[in-house]
């Protein structure tokens, strides 16, 4: 999601920083939106490190002076009943997802607060209900949801804006990446297929909702149908959710 949501980026005609793990795969990407005009700069790091975060802030205020959007976009899915997950997978699905996107927002709020900037947190309707098979990665998503809500109180009168981001399923690398952080192409994706948003198509939407300065977004139908059930009528959604695990 990351990277088309680059493209939509670029496409609008905004400079770009792009920060990831995977260099070869950012320099893809840098040369796609390159090729088409719009600049572009790589400042790779890895959410696991502070330290790393902090540098690529530093690159991109260095190379371009400012931030205007921030996106904190890494994340990952360990799977597992919560039974059977040990202490390293949860430390590490919540450093991912929820002490990599805090510290992306830490490290990205003072130059945000001089543009009055946007901040934008991915998470998932996993947020609302109960995750069968993957509660860590669930429990990790609604501390994303629940970091966006404190943020937007304690954003207030800085003029910058924080908008949390709750996809449904949407074509992406997470079902190929296990426990371990590890990136398995040949894995196949056991989410349903026929409820499968494209990439392109989210990123359009996403885009769009931060620069309205959405407080939140939900989105595809059927996300929005478990996230209205997950907070209006759990005790069904627990009934459904209780089924399919």
């Amino acid at each position: 999601m990351g990277k088309y949501m680059a493209y939509e980026f670029a496409r609008q005609g905004a400079i770009l920083a792009l920060s990831a793990r995977r260099k070869d795969q950012l320099e893809e990407v840098k040369a796609a939106i390159t090729s088409q005009g719009a600049k572009c700069i790589i400042a790779a790091c890895d959410v696991l490190e502070e330290c790393q975060i902090a540098g690529a802030v530093n690159e991109i205020i260095k190379e371009f002076g400012r931030i205007d959007v921030a996106v904190a976009n890494a994340g990952y899915g360990v799977v597992g009943k919560i039974k059977n997950l040990s202490a390293k997978e949860w430390r590490r699905q919540m450093d991912v997802n929820v002490t990599g996107l805090a510290l992306t927002f830490k490290y990205a709020f003072p130059y945000l607060k001089e543009t009055q900037g946007r901040m934008a947190l991915v998470g998932s309707v996993a947020a609302y209900v109960p995750n069968p098979g993957v509660g860590a990665y669930g429990a990790s998503k609604a501390a994303v949801r629940s970091i966006g809500q404190t943020l937007q109180v304690e954003l207030k009168g800085t003029g910058v804006s924080c908008t949390v981001l709750h996809p449904g399923f949407v074509e992406s690398d997470i079902a190929k990446v296990d426990n371990e952080g590890v990136f398995h192409p040949e894995n196949p994706d056991p989410r349903p297929a026929k409820l499968m948003w494209p990439t392109d198509k989210a990123a359009k939407v996403m885009v769009k909702a931060i620069a309205k300065r959405k407080r939140s977004y939900i989105f595809t139908g059927h996300g929005k149908f478990i996230a209205f059930m997950g907070q209006h009528f759990p005790n069904l959604a627990r009934w459904m959710f209780g089924k399919m695990g």
